[in-house]
Parts: C-alpha cells; structure tokens; sequence
C-alpha cells in the first residue's frame, strides 16, 4: 500500500489523497459501507424525515432545495416557529452529523474500490474521490450556517444566510457528481479488465 503511493512521487496533496483513498478502498469495505448506507437509508432517514415534516409541513427546508436567498432562509425559520426551530437545529448537531459521514465512506469506499480497478496510480481520475468529500465538507457548512440563522433568529445573519445558500448548491452539486461517478467508473473498470 505505502509501496504503491510512494511509486508517484510528485503528486500534489489533492492527488496524494486520492491516492491513499485508493489504497484503503477494499472490496469488504465498499461493500460495508454499502450495507449501513442502505440501513440507514431503509431504517433512520424516514423518521428523520417524518420529523422534519412535522415542523416543517408545507414550507420546505433548505437542506432539500438546491437554491434559495436569505429571505427564504429567514420565512423557513419564521415559518417552522420556535419548536420547530429548537427541532431543526438538535437535528443539524445529531443526525445530519452521522448522515454525511455515512454516504460520504460510501461513496469514498466504493469509487476508490472502482478506480483502483479502471484507472493508473496518479491518474487524474483518481482525483474524482475528492467529490464526496468535498459534499461532506459542503454539508457541514451549510448544517452550521442555516443552524445559526435558525437559532439567531429573529435577529438576522446575512452573511451566514448568504453562505448557507451557497454550501447548499455546492453540497448538491458535489454530491450529484460523486453519486453518477459510480456507474462511470464501474464501466470503466469493467473496460480495463477487458483490455487487460
């Protein structure tokens, strides 16, 4: 393993990440990962969501849209009232701290597996690894700026309200590339076999 990352010597810190995600990507890992994302999907994410329509009813959230604007930001807050509110932000410091993590291994383990099998050590393709992370990077962010703006409120907090918007479309975004990647590099990997 260490023997493998030390063959590329001169690999910027981006591409030595995606280097030793590749390396720890087991078959039995992805595999694992895949598993409790699963179970986590089938048996937490619907209470959560059952949860988060009771304060949320009809008005939506902001983890769920792909863009809104401070003023939306702030008509949830007013909207969810302080129950909801109190509920929204308990559940940024608890589930939605596991959540990320989870699908973020997932998908770390499973296109490292994947890539290790389609693409040379170093390559440039490896560096698609870093999507996941940076989704999970997005997530946090987001999570602590809406969570502030929800608990600040009625006081406003522009700059965060700004940010939260921002985090959530990178969040999506990254999150959406690194979810279509799969069957891209499964292809891939089916292809170099077949070459090989």
């Amino acid at each position: 393993m260490a023997h493998a990352i030390a063959a590329v010597p001169a690999l910027s810190p981006p591409r030595r990440l995606a280097e030793r995600l590749v390396a720890r990507s087991s078959g039995w890992a992805a595999l694992a990962s895949v598993g409790i994302f699963v179970v986590f999907t089938a048996l937490v994410l619907p209470p959560q969501a059952a949860r988060a329509r009771d304060y949320a009813g009809e008005a939506g959230s902001p983890d769920s849209s792909f863009w809104y604007t401070p003023d939306r930001l702030m008509a949830w807050a007013a909207a969810y009232g302080p129950e909801g509110r109190s509920a929204y932000v308990t559940a940024r410091l608890t589930f939605d701290v596991v959540w990320p993590l989870v699908y973020t291994a997932m998908l770390v383990l499973v296109l490292g597996w994947l890539l290790r099998r389609a693409t040379a050590p170093g390559s440039t393709g490896r560096l698609v690894l870093l999507l996941p992370i940076a989704a999970l990077l997005f997530d946090y962010a987001e999570n602590i700026s809406a969570a502030v703006v929800m608990a600040r409120y009625p006081e406003s907090t522009p700059v965060l309200a700004w940010l939260a918007q921002v985090f959530t479309a990178g969040k999506w975004t990254t999150l959406t590339a690194a979810f279509l990647a799969v069957p891209v590099a499964a292809v891939a990997a089916v292809l170099h076999r077949r070459r090989a």
